[in-house]
């Protein structure tokens, strides 16, 4: 299981409904999009790692190693614009206003990050999957995401199982043999994969599968409370930026 998983599952939201956490998370999203990014995305962004670190109740260190990932591709898809390529000035020249231009990036795309963070650190994809259908996503849709979602884990186990016994026989001791243990790490995986869906396929079959994968989804209601103070939450961010945009810029 991911860390990222073993958190939502363990998460002092797990039992709430999803729409809850969508509602916050997702909300925080668009927010942190739609809002100017100052004072609008620093505020979504603050507001974000309170809320996760605070009532939601996610480690810090957790937090981090999540979300180091989405930053890295926040910072690299900003620094472009410090540069423009071409010009009288020669090749690469240092954009005008392209600081300016790769801060609001940088704050939009990362407090974006956080507001999807934050619901992927309270929903478990096990929970959120089988409501889809209540939704409306057609079951098939669902089942092929649930089928993935689970192989996805049994094949990452695979993959770490074969790099075990690989280390354990001398495998990546030298440059040559660490090459020769990821060929060969790629092929087992890729044959192990293809034997996992067979086995999968045949034990459907006998349990009289017709189509729709049935699961047990915990039971959970929508949180009127929960959901007002979300939407509280939104409409401050979004009134508080309305009011310090004009003082700030």
């Amino acid at each position: 299981m991911l860390p990222i998983d073993a958190a939502a599952h363990g998460s002092r939201w797990r039992r709430r409904h999803p729409v809850d956490k969508a509602v916050l998370g997702l909300g925080l999203t668009v927010l942190a999009i739609s809002l100017p990014p100052w004072p609008g995305a620093a505020l979504v962004l603050v507001a974000a790692l309170t809320v996760l670190l605070g009532p939601a109740g996610v480690p810090g260190r957790r937090l981090w190693r999540a979300y180091r990932v989405p930053l890295g591709f926040c910072v690299t898809g900003a620094l472009p614009l410090l540069v423009q390529v071409g010009g009288p000035d020669g090749f690469l020249t240092a954009a005008d206003g392209g600081a300016v231009r790769a801060g609001e990036l940088l704050l939009r795309t990362s407090a974006a990050s956080l507001g999807v963070l934050l619901f992927a650190f309270t929903t478990p994809m096990s929970d959120l999957l089988p409501r889809l259908v209540r939704a409306g996503v057609p079951a098939p849709v669902v089942d092929v995401a649930l089928v993935t979602y689970r192989m996805s884990f049994l094949l990452l186990d695979s993959v770490r199982r074969i790099r075990e016994a690989q280390a354990a026989r001398l495998g990546h001791t030298t440059r040559a043999a660490t090459w020769r243990s990821l060929g060969g790490l790629g092929a087992t995986a890729f044959v192990r994969a293809f034997d996992r869906a067979a086995r999968l396929q045949s034990g459907l079959a006998g349990r009289g599968y017709d189509g729709t994968l049935r699961v047990l989804v915990p039971e959970a209601r929508v949180s009127v409370p929960f959901t007002a103070a979300s939407i509280a939450l939104l409409a401050a961010l979004a009134g508080l930026t309305l009011v310090l945009e004009g003082p700030l810029s």
